[in-house]
């Protein structure tokens, strides 16, 4: 596309539902909003590694018609080892500065303050697929990984769990910062909330319904 007809083209783009729900999950996971014009406009950025190329296909696909171009392969050294990520961006837009003024505080990742109002069970569930895991094999218990998070937006986190979804949990400290562990107790809850929106390749996070509490 041309400069023109990609701007002609943005100006008939808008988020639709279930956008929206998503985007708000995996904000709270590991997606990211960038901006390269003092915040006019913003691009959603998501990477992810090749074992979850599949994840990464499916989160294209919503976001599809924000796109001009496929997910791209990146090669990452870490600690001298090399391994494969894919990523994507899409279009620089005016619709990502609300979600950027909700999440972002000086550049620096927040949990909203009124996030109860915009967390529904989709959100949930893209939030776990993008940052969750289970506790143990012998546990139904569930971990968010919210580290990158300080105490107070974790506890807003949890108290909406608590409050809005009906879920026992509580903050785990760990050396780099805080998770929300979801008690085994809720298991029947919160399989209920997320086993609509998880796609195939992301089912093993999900505990055995053989598990202990």
């Amino acid at each position: 596309m041309y400069s023109k007809e990609i701007e002609n083209y943005k100006k008939k783009l808008r988020l639709n539902r279930l956008q929206r729900e998503v985007l708000v999950g995996i904000l709270l996971g590991d997606a990211c909003l960038e901006t390269q014009n003092s915040g006019r406009t913003y691009r959603l950025k998501i990477e992810q590694s090749e074992k979850h190329k599949a994840y990464l296909d499916h989160l294209y696909k919503i976001f599809e018609d924000w796109m001009l171009s496929e997910p791209h392969k990146r090669v990452v050294i870490r600690n001298g080892k090399e391994s494969v990520n894919y990523a994507f961006s899409t279009v620089s837009h005016g619709a990502f500065r609300f979600y950027a003024h909700l999440f972002y505080q000086d550049s620096k990742k927040k949990v909203p303050m009124l996030v109860h109002k915009f967390l529904t069970e989709r959100s949930i569930a893209y939030w776990f697929m993008d940052d969750g895991s289970i506790k143990s094999k012998q546990s139904k218990g569930v971990i968010f990984n919210t580290q990158a998070f300080c105490k107070e937006d974790v506890q807003k986190l949890v108290f909406v769990l608590q409050n809005k979804f009906q879920l026992q949990c509580w903050l785990r400290k760990q050396k780099e910062g805080y998770q929300i562990y979801v008690s085994g107790e809720s298991f029947g809850r919160f399989h209920q909330i997320v086993s609509p929106y998880i796609i195939p390749s992301m089912q093993y996070k999900i505990p055995g319904k053989t598990g202990l509490t």
